[in-house]
């Protein structure tokens, strides 16, 4: 099995950083995409960045420029870097994960998800 947990969530004033941070344990052959996304209040859950194992990344329109993703693949974890925040921004955000184990079968996860709340 597998778990992904997040860290660095918590409440920031309109304009601050936060820095969250998912590491992926468990029985881990290799971590594959990894992916930031979020849910606010009344919201479906949406994508707002993801990284391959090779580095490429991609991102919502509504953060780029403001956010950045970036992984250590020797510690299997990702990083969202999140900067000049607004109150849209508010959600729980969410970690997710392809992970292969020794036989190379692929499997999707999720963590349990950290709030960030920006508000003044």
């Amino acid at each position: 099995q597998v778990q992904l947990v997040e860290s660095g969530g918590g409440l920031v004033q309109p304009g601050g950083s936060l820095r969250l941070s998912c590491l992926a344990s468990g029985s881990i052959f290799i971590v594959d995409s990894m992916a930031w996304y979020r849910q606010a209040p009344g919201q479906q859950r949406e994508l707002v960045a993801g990284i391959t194992r090779d580095g490429l990344t991609t991102y919502a329109g509504s953060v780029k420029g403001r956010f950045t993703i970036s992984r250590d693949n020797a510690k299997n974890t990702a990083y969202l870097q999140m900067n000049t925040l607004k109150a849209e921004d508010t959600a729980v955000y969410y970690c997710n994960a392809d992970v292969r184990n020794k036989e190379y079968w692929s499997s999707n996860y999720w963590g349990q998800g950290t709030q960030v709340t920006v508000s003044s």
